[in-house]
C-alpha cells in the first residue's frame, strides 16, 4: 500500500515538472507573440510595425528608474540603446523560439538558461511584477528538478540529454580530476563538511582569542591592584 503511494507521488510530481515546463514555454511564446503582432493583433503596438519605437521608451524610462543599478544603466546607455533595433526584432524571435522549445522539450536546458538570462536583464531593469517572479521561480524550479524535465520531450525521444550530461562529466573530469568518481551527491556533502568544518574552526579560534583577551585582562587588573597596594604601603611607611 505504502509503495503504490509512493509511485503516485512521483508520477504526480513528474507530470507536475512537465506542466510547469510547458506552462513556462506558454509564457515565453505569448510574450514573444504579443511583441510581433501587437496587443489583440493591433498593429499599433507591435514591434514590428513601429521599430524601436516601444522599446527606447522602455529603456529611458529604465534610466530614470531609482532602483536601477548603475552598472547596468552604464550597459543600457553605451550598448542597448546603441542597437535597439537588433534588439527589436531579436528579443521577439528568442522568446518565440525559446517558448516553442519549453512546450516540445527540445534544448531544454540551453532554452531555461536563455529565458533566465532575459530574467536578469528584466529585473535588472526595474520590471518586477507578479508575472515576471513567476516565470523566474518557474525557471530555478526546472532547473532543480533535474532530469524530470526532460520528460515527455523531444531531448529524451532524440536522447538529446544523455548527450548534454557526457558532454559535462566529460569537461568535470577535465577540469576537476581528483572529483572523478563522485557523485553530485557526493560533492554537495564535502562542500557541507567542508563549511561546518570551517565554521567550527571559526569558532574555535574566536573561543581561543576571547579567552586570551579575558586572561590579560585579568592580569592587567592584578597588576594594577598589587602596584597600587605597594605604593600606599610606602606611603604610609
Amino acid at each position: 500500500m505504502m509503495q503504490n503511494q509512493n509511485n503516485s507521488g512521483k508520477h504526480f510530481y513528474h507530470y507536475l515538472v512537465v506542466l510547469m515546463r510547458i506552462l513556462f514555454g506558454i509564457g515565453w511564446l505569448l510574450a514573444g507573440v504579443t511583441k510581433i503582432l501587437g496587443e489583440g493583433g493591433s498593429s499599433g503596438h507591435s514591434w514590428f510595425t513601429q521599430p524601436g519605437v516601444f522599446l527606447s521608451d522602455y529603456l529611458m524610462n529604465t534610466l530614470n528608474k531609482p532602483n536601477v543599478p548603475d552598472f547596468y544603466k552604464f550597459f543600457i546607455e553605451e550598448a542597448a540603446l546603441k542597437q535597439v533595433l537588433a534588439l527589436n526584432y531579436t528579443i521577439p524571435i528568442v522568446q518565440v523560439i525559446v517558448g516553442l522549445f519549453l512546450i516540445a522539450g527540445f534544448m531544454t536546458l540551453p532554452a531555461i538558461l536563455t529565458c533566465l538570462f532575459m530574467h536578469i536583464n528584466f529585473l535588472l531593469s526595474g520590471n518586477i511584477n507578479i508575472m515576471s517572479l513567476t516565470l523566474y521561480t518557474s525557471a530555478f524550479g526546472l532547473l532543480l528538478s533535474g532530469r524530470q524535465m526532460y520528460r515527455l520531450s523531444l531531448d529524451k525521444y532524440f536522447k538529446l540529454n544523455q548527450l548534454l550530461n557526457l558532454t559535462i562529466n566529460k569537461s568535470r573530469d577535465l577540469t576537476i580530476p581528483k572529483f572523478k568518481e563522485m557523485h553530485p551527491q557526493d560533492d554537495l556533502k564535502k562542500l557541507l563538511q567542508d563549511s561546518m568544518n570551517e565554521v567550527v574552526s571559526s569558532v574555535e579560534k574566536a573561543q581561543v582569542s576571547q579567552n586570551e583577551r579575558i586572561e590579560q585582562f585579568i592580569t592587567y587588573i592584578q597588576e594594577t591592584y598589587f602596584s597600587e597596594n605597594s605604593h600606599v604601603k610606602k606611603k604610609s611607611m
